[in-house]
């Protein structure tokens, strides 16, 4: 008997929790549930897993975006594509920065707490902001071979572009057999997506049963106003806005988008990866909401690297938070420096290590607020990354149908598709 994908993964997820959560309260640290199966089993089938889908990502991103690039009928299309693309993605930064702030502001989270965590050992790998020129600069690969190995997704995107023009640029029998060459790699790659897209809840499982094991809720519970705020705005940005909009500048509802990436939610909290989630975005978009493979395979990429609304919700809540928690009083000037930097920061989080964690200590940094903070902020990531990976890859979707509907890439019928979800046996 065939179950519906999603499902499959939401009863993994649940099961996971519940288990891993049970081992932690009943089972001894040093016995026998902890280390054969938490650090021994949960690990490698988790690692394994998460190891399967970034496998995917790289040579996905470069053929999905040649091969997108080599389907269009005009390459001047590839500038409106990549326009309004780009410009979405800011926008929704913008207006997701100044919820976080107003929301924040409104409900001040920390009053009143007492952190008391000073961490000597606690340090940052990176103490300026990311300058805009150097960048540019780095898009442009010195080594290609490089910035496959690292997966540099800015540089494997500037490259998969410069190919795919090229390629419309050689003469008319020569672009049709490399055409057709990337168009059967992409084939090829959807099937992988699908073989590995079918072990999904056991990998969920693995995942959330690990975290369940571990995750110290203890650690949260005097900065509960600051974890909620955050939870909370991404929530709307998920459930609401992002639904809404869709809503209003598609054939898509709410209710249909919101089925659509059940899916795709469900895989982010369990990796807390946009990166990882690539393959599945891809697969929503294309299979669930009707959006041509042309437009999925260049807004995805680009949306996994820039589009991190839910990193910025997370660093200026998390540093007003702070703020909060240390008497600090913050002015509209500070303000408008707080979101001006985040948004900066969001930007460049895929590219650091630690990512919004490490962020958000410069971004205490910039603003002078104390560094021994950092340490709740550590404590509480591996609730609020999930949910901030959430917020990210559910943005991904809505641009990248927003784009598709401006450009009559998106198919009719989508209410079909949605409610026909694959089944896998």
């Amino acid at each position: 008997m065939n179950n519906n994908l999603a499902t499959r993964i939401m009863t993994a997820l649940a099961v996971g929790l519940i288990l891993g959560g049970s081992i932690q309260i009943f089972a001894s640290p040093e016995g026998f549930f902890q280390s054969y199966l938490v650090d021994g089993l949960f690990h490698a089938g988790g690692s394994i897993f998460v190891g399967m889908i970034k496998l995917l990502v790289v040579p996905l991103i470069f053929i999905s975006i040649v091969n997108a690039v080599c389907s269009l009928e005009d390459i001047g299309q590839f500038g409106r594509f990549g326009f309004k693309t780009f410009g979405l993605y800011l926008v929704n930064t913008v207006i997701a920065i100044s919820a976080a702030i107003g929301l924040a502001m409104i409900v001040q989270p920390g009053v009143g707490a007492n952190l008391g965590l000073v961490d000597e050992t606690l340090t940052l790998s990176r103490t300026n902001l990311p300058n805009l020129l150097d960048m540019v600069i780095g898009v442009v690969p010195t080594n290609p071979f490089q910035a496959f190995a690292e997966g540099n997704i800015l540089q494997i995107l500037f490259m998969a572009i410069i190919t795919g023009v090229a390629v419309k640029k050689l003469e008319n029998h020569e672009t049709h057999s490399v055409s057709n060459a990337f168009a059967l790699a992409n084939s090829v790659m959807m099937k992988l997506i699908t073989m590995v897209m079918s072990l999904a809840p056991y990998g969920v499982f693995f995942l959330t049963a690990k975290l369940g094991a571990t995750l110290d809720g203890n650690s949260i519970i005097s900065v509960l106003t600051y974890v909620a705020t955050a939870l909370a705005v991404m929530a709307v940005w998920v459930f609401v806005f992002y639904p809404l909009v869709i809503g209003a500048t598609t054939s898509v509802s709410p209710k249909e988008f919101l089925r659509a990436t059940r899916e795709q939610m469900l895989f982010s909290i369990s990796t807390a990866s946009s990166n990882a989630t690539i393959p599945v975005t891809f697969r929503t978009l294309t299979e669930k909401l009707g959006v041509s493979e042309k437009v999925a395979g260049f807004s995805v990429p680009l949306g996994a690297t820039m589009n991190m609304s839910g990193a910025a919700i997370y660093m200026v809540v998390a540093t007003i938070f702070v703020a909060n928690a240390y008497g600090i009083d913050l002015n509209g000037t500070a303000l408008f420096t707080l979101g001006f930097t985040a948004f900066l920061l969001a930007i460049a989080t895929g590219g650091i290590p630690g990512g919004a964690v490490v962020t958000t200590g410069v971004l205490l940094h910039t603003l002078g607020l104390p560094i021994e903070a950092l340490g709740i902020i550590v404590a509480t990531d591996r609730i609020l990354d999930a949910a901030c990976t959430v917020t990210n890859v559910v943005g991904d979707t809505a641009v990248s149908t927003i784009v598709a509907k401006t450009e009559g890439q998106i198919g009719e019928g989508t209410e079909t598709k949605v409610s026909g979800e694959v089944q896998y046996s």
